[in-house]
């Protein structure tokens, strides 16, 4: 079976079919396998890409910059303050500018919408660091994590997410879970939960592809028997702080802690961040929940966070490597 991924965008895992999917983690896997092995092969000489970013990031930027310098080509960063996007010229208007510039544009930041465009009038591979509604490079990195730490094939493994699953994260894993076939469940509030619409689309899909959906309000029934357990912070970016009070009263009895790790009945159970994570009071924005609210740790305990079952940095290193796959396959 063949596969040609050049000249597509990346901009949700809806728009690509299983086989593509499994196509890009294989790649990655040999991408990574090289890079370890110092044998790399650059395939992306002569190659320029622009990324840009209107939300912060420090994974997906290094992801980017490092993935693209490993392969032989060149970046150009793009944030709000060093651009006219969206001030003076609107983004029909740069994406033609950069398209002509450029043979790839990341872009991170807030509307779907906003990546969609992009990409609608670039005519050049566009890819999503991630918008409110996707996070399409995060899910090849967590799948290539679970697949390297559950020793199994993917459509036998099964994760629970926990928290609030309405956004990119909560949706695109169930996106990519059942793609691949795997056993998905998401524990969240009835509030919290993904939208109706788009479960129903997973369901029918999942007819085709043998996954098994699990939507929950009791984390302790969802997380039984579980692979993996995957959090993310409560409050998204972009979200105002008044909604701290109310979504901490909604989620704290979902916070991944010793206990819930234990209620899987799975010793080998692995615990999975897409980060930051609010695990301790080193940052500024912990040390304000701890004046405010007088919570230490949120989404998850320090306890599991350091512990040998978290997987989080492997999944930080995997960014790079599954970015690099993309890359590599739409544009070499």
């Amino acid at each position: 079976m063949s596969f040609n991924l050049r000249n597509r965008n990346f901009l949700d895992l809806q728009t690509f079919a299983p086989r593509d999917i499994r196509f890009l983690l294989d790649l990655a896997a040999e991408l990574k396998r090289a890079k370890y092995a110092g044998n790399e092969q650059p395939r992306l000489k002569g190659k320029n890409i622009a990324l840009i970013f209107e939300k912060a990031s420090t994974r997906t930027r290094c992801a980017f910059e490092v993935a693209m310098h490993d392969q032989g080509g060149h970046v150009t960063y793009i944030d709000p303050v060093s651009s006219q996007l969206g001030h003076k010229e609107s983004l029909k208007d740069t994406a033609r500018v950069l398209g002509r510039l450029y043979d790839g544009i990341e872009y991170r930041g807030f509307h779907q919408s906003a990546v969609e465009d992009l990409a609608r009038f670039a005519h050049v591979p566009v890819w999503n660091g991630l918008t409110d509604e996707a996070h399409p490079t995060q899910i090849l990195a967590d799948l290539l994590t679970m697949e390297e730490f559950g020793e199994k094939p993917l459509h036998e493994l099964s994760f629970c997410y926990l928290g609030d699953a309405r956004f990119n994260m909560g949706c695109s894993l169930l996106i990519g879970g059942v793609q691949m076939g795997m056993d998905v469940r998401i524990a969240a509030p009835v509030a919290l939960q993904p939208p109706a619409e788009l479960v129903a689309r997973m369901r029918e899909l999942a007819r085709t592809t043998g996954a098994r959906i699990t939507i929950e309000t009791d984390p302790l029934k969802a997380v039984a028997g579980a692979d993996f357990l995957y959090t993310d912070v409560w409050v998204s970016m972009g979200e105002p702080q008044e909604v701290w009070k109310d979504r901490i009263a909604q989620l704290l009895p979902y916070q991944v802690n010793t206990a819930l790790m234990q209620a899987t009945g799975k010793p080998r159970t692995r615990f999975m961040h897409c980060l930051p994570a609010f695990h301790n009071v080193e940052t500024e924005v912990g040390r304000q929940i701890q004046a405010r609210y007088g919570l230490c740790e949120l989404e998850v305990t320090d306890a599991v966070f350091e512990s040998d079952a978290s997987v989080v940095f492997t999944q930080a290193e995997n960014r790079m490597h599954t970015i690099k796959a993309v890359l590599v396959a739409t544009l070499a």
